[in-house]
């Protein structure tokens, strides 16, 4: 295969991308333009334009983009609608931001005339699967890169002998092997690798960025209240607040109640288990927050249907596929089911909890005439169970005769 000629790279400004930005012009001879996302990890980005000019990129050819409100409104909000657990735990922060990615570098290679995007992902992760879907499915004739499956720069010691000698900074935690890969965005932060690999042992406190340690959280719970409108958060404490700046202060209010910690052995989809330590605050009040005002707005028969489809759309996501048909179908029946999700949920935060404690909203299907143990003015005649129930235990009934009978 001819090298390519102009190549579009996901760069972060770190040590990895820096070495890759190199090697893609050593290796090939080619151009690079570099993209980096602003997701909200919490990092300036102008050090990566320095960087990016110090190694020889043209001004021009540097495209850093704040993407944080369209992360959160078309990508984690879709996403928060279907409840979206991996494997019953992991809120899927890291994934799903690899679609969104993925869409900038297949845009800027278009809008460049690039003939190759390139990222770093290893070989051995989710990510390379995650971002190469995403770019044949936006365009199949799309050339993608993946150093770490070319190279021959496999060992740590290599990467530095390699920026050495390129003259590329090296950051001085970066000298040694680091403790672990880290990676954030406006959804959660992610730590893997090194001290973690061993998981029967304990997340050391160095590793947590986001959130205080529950135990040392305040004594004295917190309450927020989080209204939605069509099953997507719009307020906090009544103040109507954009997707990207809902989501920064539900992160600022639950990190300091330590909530939204998870140490998890996932199953990654290239086969192996890998263990992770993430941190999610305000996806962890969001859902709780969510699933409180379906409780009330949401059929049992759609919620079910719901509930029973998430597993499979949270795998989707995990694995790459944000972009194919069947995530796009099932989107449309999870987007469906949020027609009448509207309301105001209050969740109680307390040392690294989140509870639902109350929910009220125009659309509730709860009838408290209904329910109620006191008098319920003929809402309800009770006398009809007797018939429902003997309906339902029918074929239990024939079931139960015919094993005796055939003992």
């Amino acid at each position: 295969m001819s090298a390519p000629k102009k190549v579009v790279l996901a760069y972060s400004g770190g040590l990895d991308t820096s070495i890759i930005l190199k090697w893609l012009q050593t290796e090939y001879g080619c151009e690079v333009v570099t993209f980096t996302a602003d997701l909200g990890q919490g990092e300036e980005l102008e050090p990566a334009r320095e960087k990016a000019i110090l190694l020889g990129i043209r001004p021009e050819n540097i495209h850093i983009v704040d993407v944080r409100e369209e992360f959160v409104r078309d990508f984690v909000f879709p996403m928060f609608r279907a409840n979206a657990l991996y494997e019953g735990l992991y809120l899927l922060g890291t994934s799903i931001a690899r679609p969104l990615i993925s869409k900038h570098l297949v845009r800027i290679a278009e809008e460049t005339g690039a003939d190759a995007v390139a990222h770093g992902a290893t070989g051995k992760g989710n990510d390379q699967v995650r971002f190469e879907l995403s770019a044949y499915a936006l365009n199949p004739s799309i050339r993608v890169i993946a150093p770490w499956r070319e190279w021959d720069l496999t060992s740590r010691t290599k990467l530095l002998e390699f920026a050495e000698a390129n003259q590329i900074p090296i950051a001085k935690d970066k000298r040694g092997e680091a403790p672990f890969s880290v990676d954030a965005n406006l959804l959660h932060t992610s730590s893997e690798g090194k001290v973690l690999e061993n998981p029967g042992v304990e997340p050391p406190p160095y590793v947590w960025q986001r959130t205080v340690d529950p135990e040392a959280a305040p004594d004295t719970p917190e309450m927020v209240e989080i209204t939605f409108e069509r099953g997507d958060a719009v307020a906090v404490n009544g103040e109507a607040l954009s997707p990207a700046m809902l989501l920064t202060r539900l992160n600022e209010i639950g990190g300091r109640h330590g909530v939204g910690r998870l140490d998890l052995v996932e199953n990654r989809f290239v086969g192996m288990k890998s263990r992770g330590a993430y941190e999610t605050p305000g996806g962890t009040i969001l859902l709780e927050a969510h699933r409180g005002i379906e409780q009330i707005t949401l059929d049992a028969g759609a919620g079910h249907l719901k509930d029973s489809i998430m597993p499979r759309y949270a795998e989707l996501i995990y694995n790459g596929f944000w972009f194919s048909p069947e995530r796009e179908m099932l989107q449309a029946l999870i987007d469906r089911s949020q027609e009448h999700v509207t309301g105001t949920v209050r969740v109680k935060l307390y040392k690294g909890l989140a509870r639902t404690v109350a929910r009220w909203s125009d659309h509730s299907l709860y009838s408290e005439k209904h329910v109620t143990f006191e008098e319920d003015a003929g809402a309800y005649d009770q006398k009809d169970a007797a018939g429902f129930i003997r309906l339902n235990a029918l074929r239990l009934k024939l079931i139960a005769t015919r094993n005796a009978r055939v003992k």
